[in-house]
């Protein structure tokens, strides 16, 4: 026997639990819930957010960044209407993050770089190579994507990192990258690159301060692991 939301007490159905408890108080499935608003006649709203999230298991919670609406609508009890409201929120979730991160504007660590990029770059399924031009202060001038690679690498060339530190004026850079895996322990690759730029902003006289690896939620500075050159 099914049971609707309409079955539970007041105080264990989504919208009401959210009102008299928080946000934070919710399951993913009920928060998805909410946003579906209504079931089917053989299945509870409840029932059909969790099978959205199982549709996305493997790929977890971060891999909802990347539906599409008509993925979504194939889904058993969720049409496009349904769909377009899920994705809708899901964008608005990952501006309000990129926003968030836009706060910072002077890079006095790791971290900062880190927290500044990682909206951006962490539910991406490439990698993807970025630099982050800084001034004398080290405040951030832009931050600029060089290439995109495979999952397995990125192809980096000097010539294109060092031409958006001159566009932007820049004194010197940090450079950035991510690991779909969510693992950012660095590859053979990614340090033989860092060094080889290493060398051309001293050549260039634009510094590379650092070079960031994101993971899901963490990140490694190869400057703090000893790896720059």
């Amino acid at each position: 026997m099914t049971i609707m939301v309409r079955d539970l007490p007041a105080e264990e159905r989504p919208r009401e639990k959210l009102l008299g408890y928080g946000a934070s108080a919710l399951s993913n499935a009920e928060l998805l819930a909410i946003l579906l608003r209504t079931g089917t006649s053989k299945q509870s709203v409840l029932g059909i957010a969790d099978e959205v999230l199982a549709h996305y298991k493997e790929r977890g919670i971060a891999g909802m960044v990347h539906m599409a609406p008509a993925e979504l609508a194939a889904i058993r009890g969720i049409g496009m209407a349904k769909a377009a409201t899920i994705v809708a929120a899901v964008e608005l979730g990952r501006r309000l993050a990129v926003r968030t991160a836009e706060q910072i504007q002077v890079v006095h660590g790791p971290e900062d770089a880190a927290q500044f990029a990682m909206p951006r770059f962490r539910f991406e399924q490439k990698e993807h190579f970025a630099v982050m031009l800084l001034n004398t202060k080290n405040h951030i001038l832009g931050l600029k994507e060089v290439s995109m690679g495979s999952l397995q690498a990125s192809v980096v060339h000097p010539r294109e990192v060092f031409r958006a530190a001159i566009d932007y004026a820049a004194a010197s850079m940090i450079l950035l990258h991510n690991h779909p895996s969510g693992d950012p322990s660095p590859s053979r690759e990614d340090i033989a690159v860092t060094q080889r730029l290493v060398k051309a902003g001293r050549i260039m006289d634009i510094p590379v301060l650092d070079h960031i690896i994101l993971g899901d939620c963490r990140f490694l500075s190869l400057k703090e692991k000893g790896m720059m050159s």
